[in-house]
């Protein structure tokens, strides 16, 4: 009996702790005593670990909105004057250095973008707005996003006529991963070739499938282009800072999804989106 008591005690203590309505109040020399009194000390010091990490959160939020801000005006600035002394400079050479600052000036601000983005997804300080979509309708968007490239390159975008599947998804993040696959199999497919996006569904997950005829790469390098900066040696002179898939995976692990990629040297990739289906309630 002494020991169901005690039990008693100690699931009521675990209890109150799990609901955050934990209070010491036996305060004599007993053991029950003593396991109250630590177990407050105990909650009491997670409490103060989960205030600090949100500190650090909000202040590591405040620094990457100034960072994000300042350098803002300053590259505008930049890329500004760098456009308007490219159409008044008659010397080719100048023009040359004129065009080249450009080129770097965009390349900045890409970076700086990214930076921000990855920053906010791998801290956790932004928060997917879920919401129930049309895989249909992703498609569609990073289709009309890559087209003007895909044509400059002349590369044909073919759109599969697979049924549609709906997953519950932050639409603006996931178009964003989505597209940076595409970008990718734009950059490094030759002129000429197909580009293949279509959608499946299978029994526990759905999602958006982008194939390229593009340069490839070995089986053993496909973990490495999802890690942050990772350019193959293959792609070094081709435009890019090497984040586009990082940010990729990051989006879609995010939202509970996951990318898998196939691929062969000089026969292109695939690289699979992948989202749990709906659950029916």
């Amino acid at each position: 009996m002494f020991w169901r008591k005690e039990y008693d005690c100690l699931n009521k203590m675990l209890d109150d702790a799990i609901a955050g309505d934990f209070r010491e109040d036996n305060f004599d020399e007993t053991q029950l005593s003593k396991v109250q009194s630590k177990l407050m000390r105990y909650l009491t010091g997670a409490t103060m670990s989960e205030k600090k990490l949100d500190e650090e959160k909000n202040r590591l939020k405040e620094l990457i909105t100034n960072i994000s801000h300042q350098t803002k005006t300053p590259l505008t600035n930049i890329l500004m004057y760098s456009q308007l002394l490219e159409e008044q400079v008659k010397d080719e050479r100048l023009k040359e250095y004129t065009e080249e600052i450009l080129v770097q000036g965009r390349k900045l601000e890409t970076l700086i973008q990214a930076l921000v983005k990855m920053s906010r997804l791998e801290t956790g300080i932004f928060q997917f707005d879920k919401e129930v979509h049309s895989l249909t309708d992703i498609v569609s968007d990073v289709v009309n996003q890559g087209k003007t490239k895909a044509h400059n390159k002349n590369i044909s975008i073919v759109v599969g006529d697979e049924p549609s599947a709906s997953v519950r998804i932050d639409k603006k993040w996931v178009t964003e991963a989505v597209y940076n696959i595409l970008d990718n199999a734009i950059k490094y497919s030759d002129e000429g070739t197909t580009i293949t996006i279509s959608i499946f569904s299978y029994e526990m997950f759905s999602g958006i499938r982008i194939a390229d005829q593009g340069i490839g790469m070995d089986e053993e390098e496909i973990p490495r282009v999802f890690g942050r900066f990772y350019r193959g040696q293959a792609v070094h002179d081709k435009e890019g800072i090497g984040v586009g898939l990082f940010l990729a995976r990051e989006i879609v692990e995010g939202q509970g999804g996951y990318i898998k990629a196939r691929s062969a040297v000089n026969k292109g990739s695939t690289f699979d989106v992948c989202f749990p289906n709906l659950t029916e309630k």
